[in-house]
């Protein structure tokens, strides 16, 4: 990864027709700081680098942002909701997983892997049981704003992301919404 030198910034800011003032906004930093890094007198840390990189790309119209990929309607069930309810809803809606989510807030997923899986007799004791004994609770959260390369680093481990603002669901991102965007 090549990070761009303190000219560089300066020129693509210039380029943009941005101010020093409307960068530090984007970046959510001083108009002083952003001043001394164009100058060359203060080396940013990685993470201020990345913001003011962002609040470029933003202004060029080329950062990509969770709330323009993820998938809004949401079907859901509840923890206490039975495994078999879970699994109709996913035929009915042609899904192969759905948040699990009590009161707004993300609980885990539940996918038709987890209920196979689950299985150890017939299948009416599995379909019996609340859906929170068979579902996975380590899922991968972001903020509406979050950029598209920090979702897809979660989708390298994670069958989706939900997408959370104050604690409650808003939408879910699967592989099929970063390659629906890519093409």
């Amino acid at each position: 990864m090549e990070l761009p030198t303190p000219a560089d910034l300066r020129e693509r800011r210039n380029e943009l027709d941005l101010t020093q003032s409307e960068l530090a906004d984007a970046a959510e930093v001083s108009q002083p700081l952003i001043a001394r890094i164009e100058g060359g007198d203060v080396d940013p840390r990685l993470s201020t680098l990345r913001r003011i990189v962002e609040g470029l790309e933003e202004a060029e119209g080329g950062v990509v942002r969770a709330r323009d990929l993820m998938y809004e309607d949401v079907v859901t069930v509840a923890p206490d909701d039975a495994v078999r309810e879970a699994k109709d809803v996913m035929f009915e809606e042609g899904y192969s997983q759905l948040p699990v989510v009590r009161d707004g807030a993300p609980q885990g997923i539940i996918s038709n892997t987890d209920i196979r899986e689950a299985r150890e007799g017939p299948e009416d004791e599995i379909g019996d049981l609340p859906v929170n004994e068979v579902m996975h609770e380590a899922v991968s959260t972001v903020e509406p704003d979050a950029p598209l390369d920090e979702v897809d680093s979660y989708l390298d481990h994670n069958r989706a992301v939900f997408v959370v603002s104050q604690g409650e669901l808003v939408g879910v991102i699967t592989e099929a919404d970063i390659a629906a965007q890519v093409s």
